[in-house]
């Protein structure tokens, strides 16, 4: 597509997941926290093979969502994009990647999703881009605003045409709306009129622009490639996988943008603008689970903080045991933490099948705990012990408790759970899929009603002030205690305010 304000439709038919009767939460194990969204913007001041640097960056962001995506590049004068359904591989075929290698292009941004916000349908998948008083504009989104709906509603009383169902498509909206203004002055005056946690990049058909909210609770990186180009990014691996050097975090609050009137030889000045008031919360499921082991975000290294988390977790909670076996992956990092300050000997307990990938949900419970041993699969190394099983997190409990039986049945004499986050007892706005609060087992149940429905010998969650020491900084807490540093949906709020009245919601 060159010089358009929309992607084009295609031929292909794609399945949606309805087709098979299920709702697109379907596509991934609802027991799991579900990825966020990971972001990528790129800026060069000569020629690049775009496409291809950007297509690298979103295999390293991959991590953070799983069911769409999309790339979006210029030259000064063409715009291409190309999204779908599906992982980075699968959509970015060799036909799609010749699109998108238009002849001088030296910018574009890149997106993986998850849909935390709108339905998992390839209309919903980023980037999202439209004409506009301000040329044709393109955005990539990480987090959810909060009152994306009330302001939705204003826009399309005020005339709005909305092509989606996200959230994402508010902000783009609300720049296009402030004409007189130019991107960065637009860009600056939405970014105050939205509430929530996100990280946003964006594009015109000459620059490149990367915000994040006023508590920093999404993240967002800044590299610098060999020729003075710019990259923009959810995580540093991403960087690296691009041959970029890591700079900094973008600030809370702040925006960033290339300054193309201001080249000087091979670079161009990056611009900053401090738009919000910094109020430094950053999401602690970013070191807990979602971030890869080989980020540092905010300063603070990922795999670090999982190493204190589970020695703290062996402070707080104990066990007798003969050995500390992790959930793959993310429990690696605590578990290798819990056996360091225990002095109980690490092995791995469980193998996780690596091309396993992500399978529907089958309809039938039989089905569903094929699903966890099509996945996870026990090893001799439990037979005849006590185990310690480490965990990031329990959301529902089904795949705890399928996980504790699977090392019952491979001989493990006891099992001891032990989780290096608190109970999740509250929903996220904020980009993550936690689940309505009444599904989350921690929001009705007690700890030992919970280690009851696991069918553990005990279970103990690493406590509040221990997730915060292990990483050491301000981190948003709010699934756990319902404290939301960036603010509640307005429909949230008038909800649990009629609740705790008594009165019926209409």
């Amino acid at each position: 597509m060159k010089n358009a304000e929309s992607p084009q439709p295609r031929a292909t038919k794609l399945v949606e997941p309805k087709a098979f009767g299920l709702p697109p939460s379907a596509l991934s194990d609802p027991d799991e926290l579900h990825e966020e969204c990971g972001v990528l913007g790129l800026w060069s001041p000569e020629p690049l093979p775009v496409a291809d640097l950007l297509q690298l960056g979103l295999f390293a962001l991959q991590h953070r969502g799983q069911e769409a995506a999309g790339i979006c590049v210029s030259n000064g004068k063409d715009l291409v994009i190309e999204k779908d359904l599906g992982l980075v591989t699968q959509v970015f075929d060799e036909a799609r990647m010749q699109r998108l290698r238009i002849p001088a292009a030296n910018l574009g941004i890149g997106h993986t999703r998850y849909s935390t916000t709108g339905s998992n349908l390839r209309f919903n998948a980023q980037p999202l881009n439209v004409r506009s008083s301000k040329g044709i504009l393109a955005i990539a989104h990480n987090g959810n605003f909060v009152n994306a709906l009330q302001i939705r509603q204003e826009l399309l009383e005020h005339g709005a045409v909305f092509q989606t169902t996200n959230d994402t498509e508010v902000m783009i909206n609300l720049i296009a709306r402030y004409a007189k203004l130019n991107l960065v002055e637009a860009t600056a005056r939405a970014m105050r009129e939205l509430t929530g946690g996100f990280s946003v990049v964006l594009m015109d058909r000459h620059t490149v622009l990367a915000l994040r909210d006023g508590n920093g609770v999404r993240p967002l990186v800044i590299g610098r490639l060999p020729n003075g180009g710019w990259v923009f990014a959810s995580e540093p691996p991403a960087l690296t996988l691009m041959g970029a050097e890591f700079v900094r975090d973008v600030r809370p609050g702040e925006l960033v943008w290339v300054e193309t009137n201001a080249q000087q030889g091979k670079g161009a000045e990056l611009r900053s603008m401090q738009v919000l008031k910094p109020r430094p919360t950053p999401c602690a499921f970013e070191w807990i689970y979602f971030a890869r082991a080989d980020a540092q975000l905010d300063g603070i290294g990922t795999h670090e903080s999982r190493i204190r988390m589970g020695e703290r977790l062996a402070q707080e909670a104990p066990a007798q045991a003969d050995v500390v076996v992790p959930v793959p992956d993310s429990g690696i990092g605590a578990a290798i933490g819990y056996s360091r300050a225990s002095g109980i000997p690490f092995d791995f307990g469980l193998h996780k099948n690596p091309y396993a990938g992500r399978t529907f949900i089958q309809p039938t419970q039989e089905m569903r705990d094929l699903k966890v041993k099509l996945k996870l699969a026990a090893t001799p190394a439990v037979a005849g012990k006590r185990v310690v099983l480490v965990d990031d997190s329990i959301v529902r409990g089904t795949t705890s408790g399928r996980i504790v039986q699977l090392l019952r049945e491979a001989g493990a004499t006891e099992v001891h759970v032990r989780i290096s986050s608190p109970p999740i007892k509250f929903p996220c706005y904020y980009g993550i899929d936690t689940a309505a609060r009444k599904e989350l087992v921690a929001s009705t149940h007690t700890p030992e009603q919970i280690r009851a429905l696991i069918g553990a010998d005990s279970l103990a969650f690493l406590s509040e002030p221990g997730v915060r020491e292990a990483i050491g900084g301000p981190v948003c807490l709010a699934c756990f205690n319902g404290q939301y540093p960036a603010g509640q949906p307005e429909e949230e709020v008038r909800k649990e305010a009629l609740e705790t009245e008594g009165a019926s919601i209409p």
